[in-house]
């Protein structure tokens, strides 16, 4: 391994154990709530449009028609940001429509058994509305991320094939996983002074507790997990790549700063990736 790379990458540790890598956790954590907040907010944007579209055609349509105009907002929100911030359009909608365009208005009694019945038809359909408008997001989620992991091991099974430099496709392997779990990632691989960190992506922040959690896993052939005893201080899942003839491997993925929840089996991508990195350093070093 080069050793420039090498040495951007102590800079990189260095760097990750001073005090401002503990704040960063905190600035991504209050980016990642008001990212939600405005997808809440935007959600109920929507009602607010349907309700000024609803008061421009209250004299054109009868009342319970006007319940149409209130499953738009819902549509809206349910595609664009899924299922919590839909949910939350369906009972804005239903609370709007009650209070502006039910007699008594401007209150949320209702005194007509019509508009009774058209509430809470409205609920019914905007509810059922949401949940199949979000389940078609989640589909269409999965079908795009499952096209983007397999460009991204297909990226890296090229750089393979055409026998790029080592260097090169340590650090693509990194880049593929941050890009397949959407999450911090590194690889250390084991050098004459020890196992090193020698390609980082995803922003990944190496202190002594992923180093301690790296180390254990090699020497114990078995994958450490994150949060867990006796590596408990460190936020990554470890995996031990077997040897091979010049050295060993050690993969390493932060789900706690993924954002999401952890897979259910990231050993599968792991090996894919693994079986590269196999493949590259049992050959000679370019």
């Amino acid at each position: 391994m080069s050793e420039s790379l090498t040495g951007d990458l102590a800079h990189l540790n260095e760097v990750s154990s001073r005090p401002g890598a503990a704040s960063q956790d905190g600035r991504d954590e209050a980016s990642g709530l008001q990212q939600q907040a405005t997808r809440y907010g935007l959600s109920l944007l929507f009602v607010v449009l349907a309700v000024g579209l609803a008061f421009i055609v209250d004299h054109v349509v009868s009342t319970p028609n006007l319940t149409l105009i209130f499953v738009l907002p819902v549509i809206g929100a349910a595609i664009a940001f899924g299922w919590g911030p839909s949910l939350v359009a369906v009972c804005a909608s239903v609370l709007a429509y009650d209070f502006f365009f039910t007699q008594p208005y401007f209150s949320l009694r209702i005194a007509s058994p019509s508009d009774m019945w058209a509430t809470v038809l409205l609920l019914v359909v905007a509810a059922s509305v949401s949940a199949l408008a979000a389940e078609s997001r989640r589909r269409m989620g999965e079908a795009r991320r499952a096209a983007e992991q397999a460009q991204a091991l297909q990226a890296l099974a090229h750089l393979v094939i055409e026998s790029a430099p080592q260097a090169q496709i340590v650090e693509a392997a990194a880049a593929t996983l941050a890009q397949i779990f959407r999450a911090p990632a590194v690889i250390f691989m084991k050098q004459a002074d020890g196992l090193r960190p020698v390609a980082c992506a995803g922003g990944a922040r190496i202190a002594e507790a992923e180093e301690d959690a790296a180390k254990g896993a090699l020497e114990t052939q078995v994958p450490a997990r994150a949060k867990t005893y006796p590596y408990d201080r460190s936020t990554f899942d470890f995996w031990p790549i077997a040897p091979s003839t010049d050295g060993a491997c050690v993969i390493g993925v932060d789900f706690t700063h993924s954002g999401r929840e952890r897979p259910a089996k990231p050993e599968r991508f792991v090996e894919i990736v693994g079986g590269y990195l196999t493949a590259t350093t049992a050959r000679p070093v370019n």
